[in-house]
């Protein structure tokens, strides 16, 4: 699907070397990366896609590029705590793979920790209820591959994989969508799926096709069991020792120790919301934030003291006022309710569901993906209520529709963009656009074509960076798959960031589709810049093992890659 082919006067000659023969592969399907950009990378050969547009495992490039399956959700074991007075043991790792950490190892006697979210919220008696997370250690190997190894922790552990311990530590977590992840190797969790009462968390969200499989139809008490109010226990200051509701210790930024597979803190003084991705300057002082809600602001905290993020202010984005953000009072009932409520009703640029954020480690500027939604305009409209605005390129879209503001009903966002972001201008505009909206003989759609951009990051390929953007398709209408395909096909680009100022679908580099049903997301890079991991989530149960449960995979060989002007 959407295979990306421009005329050939527009393309200079890519070449790469080919050191390595080819390996055995998860799933052989050629690719040709093509895109009308500055540099170009070139296989030998053309990715294509399944007939019908439909895969039911991975679809992978050609050597020198190849993939490796490293972690299996719903099927691997992870090494547990003593939890809810159970003995510590070992159970089915969780599925909803999502996020995907990764902490350097400075020693050299490993590559690093790669730690995964769960996105779900189940009862679980070993896991703990809600989501959580599994960290694992690896190292790289000779012909390339990732080997996972075996560790002692210091809670008394061995194994390979780990669940994260929460439970013990800050309490449940759950919906472990996205994170950050620190250019020193700090891990935060986010906790998505914004909860407003004990019943939400209770209940769960217990699906017939993920595991565990739902039992006699019965819903009730399927998520996080305890429900008691909860009181906080930690070094944030005035948050320790404050009593809240049960729902309310959900919806947080949450670090963790990948290396001993325990959280540390809930970070309060971030803010509660609809969290989902974020990232850290290089100067590990500013925090971005992207908020999966609908209508959203853009956020951002500034520490006092690199490194340390106990004490700092909290902003959000007013494109139309003179200092563009605006701080947002440390005010504990604030923070508990909604930030993001707070800071639409104080006249916040709008956005449609901000996801994933990406610093540029060269250059400081950031980027983020918002995925859009079908009913953009039924969600602006319950934003400008409330005293927000949105951002003037939706309003510039709603013309483009024959529509004079962004708030009316018919207004659509079927297919969101990937944003960036001027520390030093305060400058936002569109780095890539979603679509485009198919038109008979134009825009040479499907094979131009990006839906509903979600996980995002970077990754330096022969000295040039390009993002790497992930899809997680809100649907199939509106064209975001072919005629007659009726399943969802996720999908991998790479865009060089030279480009990433009103760049179009022409401009990416495909590099991978992930199984059916699935979306694609974790986008993490490893810091020897030789492998993209990525998570193909949520995929159909009917597809072949592994493809039928939510799988960690690495693409490697990004370093063999070659980038010719």
């Amino acid at each position: 699907m959407k295979s990306n082919r421009i005329n050939s006067k527009f393309l200079k000659k890519l070449s790469i070397r080919h050191t390595f023969t080819m390996r055995r592969i998860f799933c052989l399907w050629c690719i040709l990366f093509v895109g009308h950009l500055s540099a170009q990378l070139k296989l030998a050969s053309k990715l294509q896609a399944p007939q019908n547009f439909v895969s039911d495992t991975i679809v992978s490039p050609p050597s020198p590029l190849w993939t490796q399956v490293l972690f299996v959700g719903g099927h691997d074991l992870v090494q547990t705590n003593s939890t809810y007075k159970n003995p510590k043991g070992r159970a089915i790792a969780k599925e909803g793979n999502d996020f995907i950490g990764f902490t350097a190892d400075s020693s050299g006697q490993s590559l690093g920790w790669i730690s995964i979210n769960h996105e779900l919220n189940y009862k679980d008696d070993r896991l703990g209820d809600g989501g959580g997370m599994t960290a694992f250690r690896v190292k790289r190997l000779a012909d390339g591959s990732l080997e996972v190894m075996d560790q002692n922790l210091n809670d008394g552990r061995q194994g390979k994989f780990f669940n994260v311990n929460f439970v013990n530590t800050v309490g449940e977590t759950g919906m472990n969508c996205s994170g950050i992840r620190s250019p020193n190797g700090r891990i935060w969790t986010a906790e998505e799926w914004f909860k407003t009462d004990n019943a939400s968390i209770f209940n769960g969200e217990p699906n017939k096709r993920a595991y565990p499989i739902e039992i006699a139809g019965i819903t009730i008490g399927q998520g996080v069991r305890d429900t008691h109010d909860f009181i906080i226990r930690s070094d944030i200051k005035p948050w320790n020792g404050k009593t809240i509701k049960k729902y309310q210790n959900f919806n947080w930024y949450v670090e963790i120790d990948p290396k001993q597979a325990v959280a540390i803190r809930k970070q309060y003084n971030w803010g509660r919301a609809g969290w989902e991705g974020g990232a850290i300057s290089n100067d590990l002082k500013t925090v971005y934030f992207g908020n999966d809600e609908a209508p959203t602001a853009f956020f951002k905290f500034e520490a006092k003291t690199a490194n340390q993020y106990q004490e700092g202010d909290l902003y959000f984005y007013k494109h139309d006022h003179p200092q563009k953000w605006i701080k947002i009072p440390y005010d504990t009932e604030i923070y508990l309710q909604s930030v993001n409520d707070y800071a639409i009703s104080q006249g916040a640029t709008m956005f449609l569901r901000n996801e994933w954020v990406a610093v540029d480690p060269k250059t400081d500027m950031v980027y983020w993906t918002e995925t859009g939604r079908d009913d953009g305009g039924k969600s602006f409209d319950k934003g400008i209520k409330a005293g927000g605005k949105p951002h003037p390129h939706h309003l510039k879209l709603a013309k483009e529709q024959n529509l004079a503001t962004a708030n009316d009903p018919a207004y659509l966002d079927p297919y969101g963009r990937v944003w960036y972001y001027d520390p030093k201008t305060m400058e936002t505009g569109v780095a890539v656009s979603g679509g485009p909206w198919p038109v008979a003989g134009e825009n040479n759609y499907p094979e131009n074509h990006l839906s509903n951009p979600d996980g995002l990051t970077t990754i330096v390929i022969d000295g040039h960076t390009f993002l790497v953007i992930c899809e997680d398709l809100n649907g199939i209408s509106h064209h975001r798959v072919p005629p007659g395909v009726t399943e969802k096909t996720c999908e991998v680009y790479l865009l060089d960031i030279r480009k990433a100022k009103n760049a179009t679908a022409k401009d990416l580099i495909k590099i991978s589709m992930v199984p059916r049903g699935a979306e694609v997301t974790g986008a993490c890079v490893t810091p020897d810049q030789k492998s993209i991991l990525l998570n193909a989530q949520h995929p159909d149960y009917t597809n072949p093992f592994p493809y039928n449960h939510s799988i960690t995979y690495a693409i490697h060989g990004l370093d063999l890659l070659k980038v010719v002007e």
